[in-house]
């Protein structure tokens, strides 16, 4: 077989180069979606993402919502419940709930909460004050802890024509694993129990 011409072998390089570079940028975008999206919902409420805020509202209204409570585990060896199946709160005023997480194995579990609202339009307006799902959780063998979850509902609300009919929210958390930044994954991936708030 005669050799192919230097110009050849050139354009086989460049394309095999450009082949290579599309396919990491590819690898790149793909990992790189997930942080970006969860950060665009929990910016905008999209999905029924709900946000953080700094401070708890001045105005309270008079009309209530009742916001319910749902938990599920994902992929853990817990038990995750709400202390309250629901709680009716004011527009305007600050909630308080209470979660139950207990580690049922013999090792250690490093986990975190993900949350969202349903339905998906009032994820603009329920905002937290004080969340463990802001941050891994870590919980020994056998321990149980509470977690407090501090929040409210935006009066702005209130003039968003898209939301002017509802009366019930559902706030949903799933616990799901977490990789340690220093080593392998703490927690075992075993039979989960969910928790139905």
């Amino acid at each position: 077989m005669a050799p192919r011409p230097s110009g050849q072998r050139h354009s086989l390089r460049f394309v095999a180069l450009l082949c290579g570079a599309v396919v990491a940028t590819m690898t790149g975008a793909a990992f790189a979606a997930v942080p970006l999206y969860r950060m665009f919902c929990q910016v905008t409420g999209f999905n029924g993402t709900v946000s953080r805020a700094e401070a708890a509202p001045t105005e309270t209204l008079d009309r209530t919502v009742l916001v319910r409570f749902d938990t599920n585990v994902r992929g853990l060896p817990m038990v995750f419940r709400a202390e309250q199946v629901s709680q009716r709160v004011h527009v305007g005023e600050t909630g308080l709930a209470y979660f139950d997480v207990t580690n049922t194995s013999d090792r250690p579990i490093l986990a975190r909460a993900s949350y969202n609202v349903v339905p998906e339009e009032t994820g603009a307006y329920f905002l937290k004050l004080e969340c463990f799902c802001f941050d891994d959780q870590t919980i020994a063998p056998g321990e149980t802890r509470k977690f407090p979850m501090q929040y409210f509902i935006d009066p702005e609300m209130a003039s968003d024509r898209d939301v002017d009919g509802v009366e019930e929210i559902t706030l949903s958390y799933t616990f799901y694993p977490v990789k340690d930044d220093d080593g392998p994954q703490l927690a075992a991936a075993g039979g989960g129990a969910t928790g139905a708030g």
